[in-house]
């Protein structure tokens, strides 16, 4: 059966998928299935067994990464959107999922199983490097947001979340563009909404920010301000 165009153009978006030839590409893609979300839709769950694995890539959508304890409380790890993955840490190491998966809106993912996307790993040298790359991205950046919560303040921690979450215009500017609450942020970095809600003010009134609509845009100040 040929593989669909937007479930190639999806594979596409990801690096390591990105590295295969096309003919190998479209191998992989005529395996690979079409999945559709609605908004709020529990996709993994923390501590799932790791009898059926598979690795998700995100079509169109957005997904939240979180972790909650025994009371409920939810700690946000990252919100990923179109071109981006998850699900690879299981894959590796065959351990329970990691954390909760839930979509942020209604979404669309290409969905890879464990032994088709293994196989083309160990067949492919260039997948294979590129994939270990994007996982030592994904360590590093776990490393930024440790340190940031270890040695700023909330209003450094409030910065540097924006600054990760926003997209380079075609003008230069920087601007967030989908919608991020205050809650969001709040569980991000570990800090009350309240407390978030005076850091966005503050923000402001120093002219680090401005909202337009739903749309935050930043300012080469708030770089600046978080060095």
């Amino acid at each position: 059966m040929p593989a669909s165009p937007t479930v190639i153009s999806t594979l596409r978006l990801v690096p390591f998928f990105a590295a295969l030839p096309d003919s190998d590409l479209e191998r992989l893609a005529s395996t690979a299935r079409q999945k559709k979300c609605a908004k709020h839709t529990v996709i993994m769950s923390q501590g799932d067994d790791t009898d059926s694995l598979s690795l998700y890539i995100i079509a169109s959508g957005r997904i939240k990464v979180g972790i909650s304890d025994e009371e409920g409380k939810e700690v946000i790890l990252s919100i990923l959107g179109p071109g981006q993955f998850f699900g690879e840490m299981s894959l590796v190491d065959d351990h329970p999922r990691s954390a909760n998966i839930e979509t942020m809106e209604a979404s669309e993912f290409v969905v890879v199983n464990k032994e088709d996307f293994k196989r083309f790993l160990s067949q492919n040298f260039d997948m294979a490097l590129s994939f270990m790359k994007e996982l030592v991205r994904r360590l590093r950046e776990a490393d930024k947001k440790i340190e940031s919560l270890a040695l700023m303040d909330v209003y450094g921690r409030v910065a540097r979340v924006l600054l990760d979450m926003a997209e380079e215009t075609v003008d230069g500017r920087l601007m967030i563009k989908r919608r991020l609450t205050k809650q969001d942020i709040a569980r991000m970095i570990g800090a009350s909404r309240e407390m978030v809600s005076r850091v966005m003010k503050d923000l402001v009134e120093m002219n680090h920010v401005s909202f337009h609509g739903s749309v935050i845009v930043l300012n080469d100040n708030l770089a600046e301000s978080t060095r």
